[in-house]
Order: C-alpha cells, then sequence, then structure tokens
C-alpha cells in the first residue's frame, strides 16, 4: 500500500522529512508545500534524485491563507508542519477538518499544550495531532522515555543535548544547522523542569557543567536552556523527582552566551536610539548568524540520557545514547537527520497505526521501543546500557 504525505515548509528539516517519507515511509505521493515556489521545487527535485523516483511534488502555499491549506492537505493520510510554530495551532484545526494526521516540529511549549486541547475532536476525526516531533524535544522526548522504561521505577532523568561542529570555528565554535529564531528562543526563554517532584522554572543560561565523550569529541560544556523538555514536566509530575536537560557545547560558548544575555540581546521589547527603534534580538540575529554559518562544514549531534532508580529491586541507572554526523551519501547533516527522519518517523508510525488517534505529547503517544528500531534502521546509532548495584 502507498500513502500521500505533506510537508509544509519545504526548508532544510522538511526536505530530509519528505525524503524519509519517500525512502521509507511507504509513499506513492509527498508534497512539499512552502510559500516559496522555487524552494518548494528545489527541495521536491533534491527528493526525487536521491530516492530514484518522482514521488515529490513542489506546491506554492500560503500557511496563513488556511482555506488553501485545506485544499492541500484534503486527501492526505499525514503530514509535517514545518512552518514557524505560531502557525501550528490553526493548522491543527485544519488537520481535524480534512482528517489528516499531523505532526509538527514545534518550539513552543504553550502552543502545544493548546493542541493537546484538540484531544476529543482528534479522536473524533480518527487521526493523531502529536507537536513537537522534531530533534530536542522530540527525539529527544523518546529517548528518555525508553531510558525510564528500562528501569522497573525511574526517579531522576536526565538529558544532555546538541548540535555542535566536527571541526569548530572561532571565535563561537558553534555551527548554525536551524533556524536561528529557534535557537535565540531556547537561549532566552526559562526551561520547564521537574525538581523534587514539581514543575518548576528554571533560568536559562545556568547551572554550567561539563560533560565527557569519547574522543574525538572530548570535554564539552553543558547549561540550561529552554524548551526541550515540551510537556514532559506536566505528564510525569509527582512520578519522578527529577526530570531536566541541558544544551551542549564545545567549551568557552557559555560564556560568551551569557554575555549576550546579560546584556539584553534578545529582549523582544523594542530599544530606541535616537529616532531609531529597534528589537535587540534581531540585531543579535544579524549579526550572529554569518559568525556561525558555514556551508561546507559537518555536524553532528549528541543525545544522552540517563535515568536513576531502581531494577530487580536494586540501585540502578541506565544510559540511552545517540552520537550521529553529516550524512556523506545523501549530504543531510545530523541535525536534519535527527529532526526531520524523527519527525518522519512519527508521521509513518500514525498512518501504520502505531500511534492512537488522539491529541497529546510525544511522551504519551509515540511508543518508544517500535520508533527508536526505526531510528535504526535509517543508520542512526543508539545505544543502551543498564547498570545495576
Amino acid at each position: 500500500m502507498s500513502y500521500t504525505y505533506a510537508v509544509l515548509g519545504a526548508g532544510r528539516q522538511g526536505t530530509a522529512a519528505a525524503y524519509d517519507m519517500a525512502r521509507w515511509g511507504d509513499a506513492g505521493r509527498v508534497v512539499l508545500a512552502d510559500c516559496d515556489l522555487e524552494v518548494s521545487q528545489r527541495a521536491a527535485k533534491r527528493v526525487n534524485q536521491l530516492v530514484g523516483t518522482k514521488v515529490a511534488e513542489a506546491v506554492q502555499l500560503d500557511v496563513t491563507d488556511l482555506q488553501a491549506v485545506e485544499r492541500v492537505l484534503t486527501g492526505v493520510d499525514a503530514f509535517l508542519s514545518a512552518v514557524p510554530y505560531y502557525y501550528n495551532l490553526d493548522i491543527t484545526q485544519v488537520a481535524i477538518r480534512v482528517e489528516a494526521h499531523m505532526c509538527d516540529l514545534g518550539g513552543h511549549t504553550g502552543i502545544a499544550r493548546q493542541q493537546h486541547g484538540f484531544d476529543v475532536e482528534a479522536q473524533t476525526a480518527g487521526i493523531s495531532i502529536v507537536p513537537n516531533c522534531g530533534q530536542v524535544p522530540g527525539m529527544g522526548t523518546t529517548l528518555m522515555v525508553y531510558a525510564m522504561e528500562l528501569l522497573d521505577e525511574a526517579v531522576d532523568v536526565y538529558m544532555w543535548d546538541g548540535g555542535i561542529p566536527q571541526d569548530p570555528r572561532p571565535p563561537f565554535n558553534y555551527l548554525l544547522s536551524f533556524n536561528i529564531a529557534g535557537l535565540t528562543n531556547e537561549y532566552a526563554e526559562p526551561a520547564i523542569f521537574l525538581r523534587d517532584w514539581k514543575v518548576s522554572e528554571v533560568e536559562t543560561m545556568t547551572e554550567l557543567e561539563t560533560v565527557e565523550f569519547p574522543e574525538p569529541i572530548g570535554t564539552l560544556e553543558a547549561f540550561v536552556a529552554g524548551g526541550g523538555t515540551d510537556t514532559m514536566p506536566w505528564t510525569f509530575e509527582g512520578r519522578v523527582r527529577t526530570l531536566q536537560n541541558k544544551t551542549l557545547r564545545h567549551p568557552g560558548n557559555f560564556a560568551q552566551l551569557r554575555a549576550f544575555y546579560d546584556l539584553g540581546l534578545w529582549d523582544l521589547t523594542p530599544v530606541k536610539i535616537g529616532d531609531v527603534e529597534f528589537v535587540p534580538r534581531e540585531v543579535f540575529h544579524e549579526l550572529f548568524e554569518p559568525k556561525v554559518t558555514f556551508a561546507e562544514d559537518k555536524d553532528m549531534v549528541i543525545v544522552r540520557v540517563k535515568s536513576v532508580g531502581k531494577k530487580d529491586g536494586r540501585d540502578a541507572e541506565a544510559i540511552v545514547e545517540v552520537i550521529d554526523y553529516f550524512d556523506e551519501e545523501t549530504g543531510f547533516t545530523a541535525m536534519e537527520r535527527s529532526t526531520g527522519w524523527s519527525a518522519a518517523i512519527v508521521a509513518e508510525m500514525m498512518i501504520r497505526g502505531q500511534i492512537p488517534p488522539g491529541a497529546g505529547g510525544v511522551e504519551t503517544q509515540v511508543p518508544a521501543r517500535p520508533f527508536l528500531e526505526q531510528l535504526r534502521h535509517r543508520g542512526i546509532d543508539v545505544t543502551e546500557r543498564v547498570t545495576v548495584e
């Protein structure tokens, strides 16, 4: 059986997702829709060349025109929204009307929680709606759930994750591999963790530590950034004492970022200098992006999860880890593989009936073991280790 997919937003992650659907999703048709027709045409051409058949097609679409969105999605089995998060609430309602499974790359926990509010409507329509299905949250969410499942009782759950350059360049030793607005949103907004069994807000750009990885990676920095836990703190409140994640970067990056934070360069409130008014964060984007964008550089993605608790009545810990690299065969970055491919896996699981109808978080809707099997099927290495004292 072949299926019809759609991807709204034909940028980096959308193109990677469309490729995954075409190669592993039993796709008969993949619609790549973007406001820029040339962008969607390039993406469709790339997907078709990689899979060796004309399965992807390009469409021009303004996602603020909900009637046009409805026309594009009519007859689609499942789709990924890879457009900015603030469009996803309206798109969710379109998905229900046309009865198409929906996942998205998210980027805003508050909006995701509103999407969960459409659970009854989604069940009635016989579709699944799962927001925030990218790398972290998304793949990382499922790795956390899996690490918890490896124990009989999980008490403390920690995640460290990051997308970083394989060969860092000064002065910032960072490689931008997704939209810069998403990056600064993570840096600027407080994190929501579980601390002492309760949902807790934790200031971003705090709690610096170092984490060791096998060579050639070595020592990395880790610190608090927002957004990575998605809705997990509310789901597991009272059931898990600690649940948190920290962002990984090359040494020295934290001090630079903390200075930008302290200066207010990520603020959204306009500042006036003379007769000119500007938004500090927009100025930061213009100055920072060119200094961390290198088209020829190769990246890596690291996600490490540690779950601490009990197994067979004894103290135990489970460690689940993904270390992925730029893909020489397809040209997809590690961030595109772990984000776009992860989201596509969710869309494919929806179509195959592995995700129940309704709307909810990755942690409740996506079964961990089948998802990890699909990652491994794509060559993304997932390691696991359980240690019992």
